[in-house]
């Protein structure tokens, strides 16, 4: 009696459940995303009035916030539903979008590196117009605060950048009790401390040249801050690149090898 082997084509569950585990967390975390940033409108009562986006003059960390949650959110339903439904369409669609993001981070490191100064005059210029909308957002406020109170620093270049803005600036005819001041962020802090003392660089810009204040704020600016921070976690930098980029590069491959064997099933000849 002989025996005859039947080989066909079939699409791996493996690879398919492994899309589908591999996109779920991506997707509730973008639904999650999603969440945070409209909750964070709401607290600052931007949904009841949709014309305040407009009137920020300063940089909204919420629309960073909703951007990543809606790019992950549409990927990861993508990749989701391409595996369990074997759809060709959406599985490209997914690999498509992951290897785009992929060739841009590449290309930012690469500009990153090579146009280092017009880099760093941007960060300026950047850090600059958002000093001057300090007052008026309250998550760019909390975003400048922690980075001045982590990197121990204060302004983009120095102190001296707070005049910038209409509540620190130290014109004669500026009635802010905050004239010639710095925000909290800007004080060194006393570990005994146990009180957060928010009124701290009230008038620390009033009186004496800039090595004076040393004793009281950070005079140090916080683009130079970055520039030394960068060097001594220039590994943890390169590791969680290169853990996001395997990760892009799992996703690529889960999506190709589930449409290779769909197109295979579909058009064995």
């Amino acid at each position: 009696m002989h025996y005859y082997r039947y080989e066909s084509a079939e699409v791996s569950c493996c690879y398919k459940y492994l899309m589908f585990s591999y996109n779920i967390v991506f997707w509730l975390a973008g639904a999650a995303f999603i969440a945070i940033g409209f909750w964070a409108w709401s607290e600052k009562g931007v949904l009841l009035d949709l014309t305040q986006v407009t009137r920020m003059h300063g940089f909204d960390p919420v629309w960073l916030v909703l951007v990543v949650g809606g790019v992950t959110f549409v990927l990861g339903f993508a990749g989701c539903v391409g595996a369990l439904r074997e759809n060709i369409c959406l599985l490209r669609f997914f690999s498509g979008v992951i290897g785009f993001i992929f060739f841009l981070e590449l290309t930012a490191a690469v500009l990153a590196i090579v146009f280092q100064e017009p880099l760093r005059e941007w960060i300026s210029e950047f850090f600059l117009a958002n000093v001057k909308a300090y007052r008026d957002d309250i998550d760019l406020q909390n975003l400048i605060d922690s980075l001045q109170r982590l990197n121990h620093c204060c302004g983009a270049k120095d102190p001296n950048d707070w005049n910038l803005n209409v509540y620190f600036n130290c014109t004669k005819d500026n009635p802010s009790r905050e004239r010639c001041g710095v925000p909290f962020s800007c004080c060194i802090s006393d570990p005994a401390d146990t009180v957060l003392n928010t009124q701290c660089g009230y008038d620390v810009r009033s009186t004496g040249a800039m090595n004076s204040w040393s004793d009281s704020i950070y005079v140090k600016g916080c683009i130079a801050a970055l520039e030394e921070w960068l060097p001594r976690n220039i590994y943890i930098v390169a590791g969680v690149f290169i853990v996001i980029s395997l990760l892009q590069m799992v996703g690529i491959f889960l999506a190709r090898t589930l449409i290779g064997d769909i197109e295979k099933v579909t058009f064995p000849y």
